[in-house]
């Protein structure tokens, strides 16, 4: 996309609403990221404890 100065009242708008959009998407993003960060580390943590104990097993100590 080819930029002209001075840009129209439309381009602005235009500009202004790809970035809410584009800033939304992001926010959206970050909001279910840190949303399902518990559950994964609860998944993490349950896999390496039960690696931890059947090694306990398998070497003892």
């Amino acid at each position: 996309m080819v930029g002209c100065f001075p840009s129209t009242p439309k381009q602005l708008a235009m500009t202004i609403g790809c970035f809410a959009v584009g800033a939304s998407l992001f926010a959206i993003g970050v909001h279910l990221s840190y949303r399902n960060i518990a559950p994964q580390q609860a998944r993490i943590k349950a896999r390496n404890d039960f690696v931890k104990e059947r090694l306990k097993k398998k070497f003892g100590k």
